[in-house]
């Protein structure tokens, strides 16, 4: 397999992620993830080992977000991903990087913020989406 194809299998797996939660299908994570896979997010300094504990978390959320993605990038066995994260009242933007081993996902390392306005003493060097 090439890299073009590769990458693209990656992103495609990367996509599913996103259905599947979207959807409310969590179980689906167990095709995409490694068994052994980590799912570290530094903001709060948590790290989920194993399909056991994710299994754990994704089943208790109070609440699922639907996410959005703004874009897929994609480069060997590492594929980034922005998105929207609404939690039906809390937005984050949100950044995910994948690592893959093979064709699943062998960490996950997931940022997310609360947009803000930008200061006004920028606004002549900027563009506001």
């Amino acid at each position: 397999m090439d890299g073009a194809d590769r990458n693209a299998q990656h992103e495609a797996v990367v996509e599913r992620l996103i259905a599947c939660i979207n959807e409310r299908r969590i179980e689906v994570m167990d095709e995409l993830f490694h068994e052994d896979a980590v799912m570290d997010w530094p903001q709060s300094g948590e790290r989920v080992v194993g399909g056991e504990n994710r299994r754990g978390i994704y089943r208790a959320f109070p609440q699922l977000p639907t996410i959005t993605p703004r874009r897929i990038v994609s480069a060997g066995d590492l594929v980034v991903a922005e998105a929207t994260l609404d939690y039906g009242g809390p937005v984050y933007k949100t950044v995910f990087v994948f690592e893959f081993r093979g064709d699943r996902i062998a960490r996950e390392t997931a940022y997310w913020s609360e947009p803000f306005d930008p200061p006004d003493w920028r606004s002549r060097w900027v563009e506001v989406a």
